[in-house]
């Protein structure tokens, strides 16, 4: 994938979110990390419709969808204010799915993709190079 210069990656799973910025011109790839956003506690807008469902039987992904959902809220306000102009997310498959559920407009067009993949535990060189051959 070519990333263009100055485009924003996120890296999420249930419990994470790691920030990159590209600092390379295309098409290179050189990810800077970006502090993260203020989350707060407890998002309340996801995992509480799933308390008796059969998909979430547990409080532990109850919670991870809860932080999906905080994240993608994050990213929302960060789109629309227009502090992210292209965005890519790098996250696993149960999250992204979580997380597409709550993206705003703005944040849908500057999406530039998206990779279902687990990167949080990984270096910033292997979270490159998954981007490079994405």
């Amino acid at each position: 994938m070519i990333l263009p210069n100055g485009a924003t990656v996120a890296v999420v799973d249930g419990h994470r979110l790691l920030l990159f910025r590209n600092m390379a011109h295309e098409p290179g790839i050189e990810l800077l990390a970006l502090p993260p956003p203020h989350l707060p506690e407890g998002h309340g807008g996801s995992g509480a419709r799933h308390r008796n469902s059969i998909a979430n039987p547990d409080k532990i992904r109850l919670l991870e969808d809860d932080f999906a959902a905080t994240v993608c809220a994050a990213l929302n306000r960060a789109a629309v204010a227009g502090e992210i102009t292209e965005l890519l997310i790098i996250a696993d498959a149960r999250t992204l799915g979580e997380m597409r559920q709550h993206f705003h407009r703005s944040l849908k067009e500057r999406l530039l993709g998206e990779i279902v993949k687990d990167m949080t535990g990984h270096s910033r060189t292997e979270i490159e190079a998954a981007v490079r051959t994405a």
